[in-house]
């Protein structure tokens, strides 16, 4: 399996901030860091959209999934609302990454921080086929829940 190639822009003003690294050998995601100008207090309850300081390429095929950090998310609530977050192929924007606090006290985000993980992962395009009726199965209708777990 050949990895992708994503190619990385810089804000400008924004070279002091670590662009996204896999922290291990066998990491699937890529740690992302927060380009906040200050510090930015995060109060409970509160969701705030966190510029990275880069702008990326992704290769047609691909996209990058934006996932919370299970760290943060343990030691503080701290966690991304659409997660996972898509970014797509043809998005040329700043990435920015939507964090909630969830936690009991307000969180403080950081210039430089680690603030999310980003999976490079390929995609898929389904082709949609409208039929009078759909074949039946051992669950049939049964909704949330349904499978007893």
């Amino acid at each position: 399996m050949s990895n992708p190639i994503v190619q990385i822009r810089r804000k400008a003003g924004c070279e002091d901030v670590p662009l996204p690294r896999y922290m291990t050998e066998h990491a699937a995601g890529m740690d992302v860091c927060a380009a906040v100008d200050s510090d930015v207090i995060l109060p409970p309850g509160q969701i705030v959209a966190v510029p990275c300081g880069l702008y990326m390429a992704i290769p047609p095929g691909y996209e990058a999934q934006i996932r919370p950090r299970s760290g943060l998310a343990l030691k503080y609530g701290i966690t991304l609302p659409n997660t996972p977050g898509t970014i797509d192929a043809d998005y040329r924007g700043e990435l920015c990454v939507i964090l909630m606090n969830l936690g009991p006290q307000p969180f403080v985000i950081q210039r430089g921080m680690r603030i999310a993980q980003m999976v490079i992962a390929p995609v898929s395009k389904a082709q949609l086929s409208v039929v009078a009726e759909l074949d039946d199965t051992a669950r049939g209708h049964g909704g949330f829940g349904h499978t007893g777990h």
